[in-house]
């Protein structure tokens, strides 16, 4: 793994344990740090700004309701993410449409590599 992603740290939310388990298993497994997984929409925007986020992997469905309140503000202070969700595309708003869904059930590994990905492209080459 390239130094410039080793430890960049991903924020997961999702509301049903073992599909979070899984994803936290395939993302750790690539070197990168968890944060979370949350269940709520307000654990993760605490996590927002309590932590260092470089992406993250969000479920749409917390509890029985669509929520994108996290979504919006990792948009708002460009973080990448991606949705790992069971709704279609049609369910997201356009604001969206350039953020990558994966439809539930989903491959972790796949999903974590696909964030790999980004957070490769997103953070800044170390000068230092």
């Amino acid at each position: 793994m390239d130094e410039k992603v080793a430890g960049a740290r991903v924020l997961v939310m999702e509301d049903e344990y073992f599909l979070a388990e899984d994803i936290t298993k395939a993302v750790s497994g690539l070197g990168l740090t968890v944060i979370g997984p949350f269940a709520t929409s307000d654990q993760a925007l605490n996590s927002l700004d309590l932590d260092c986020v470089d992406a993250a992997i969000l479920d749409l469905d917390l509890a029985g309701a669509i929520d994108f309140a996290v979504a919006d503000a990792l948009l708002d202070r460009r973080i990448p993410f991606v949705f790992a969700t069971g709704y279609d595309a049609a369910t997201i708003p356009p604001r969206f449409a350039e953020i990558r869904r994966f439809e539930k059930p989903c491959d972790a590994t796949e999903l974590a590599r696909r964030l790999l990905e980004m957070t490769r492209k997103s953070l800044p080459i170390d000068s230092g």
